[in-house]
């Protein structure tokens, strides 16, 4: 076997481990539940819901992300 199709080899079995990417997989599924709480006619009561938490939420998980970027090695 030549280098050339090792070297395409081990990039085809790193690519086949590759992991879902888990924000891409929470929004699809809530907009899934969004949808299909639509489509049944049940829309969620939303009064209680204070936008400035989520907000709130987002900083500080935005916070935690650029923490853990600044300390990781490079």
């Amino acid at each position: 076997m030549s280098e050339q199709q090792e070297i395409q080899q081990q990039d085809e079995q790193r690519a086949v481990r590759r992991m879902p990417d888990p924000l891409a997989l929470i929004v699809g599924l809530v907009s899934l539940g969004i949808a299909g709480s639509g489509f049944l006619g049940r829309a969620p009561d939303l009064s209680a819901f204070d936008a400035r938490w989520l907000l709130a939420g987002g900083a500080v998980v935005l916070g935690l992300v650029l923490l853990v970027a600044s300390v990781r090695k490079r």
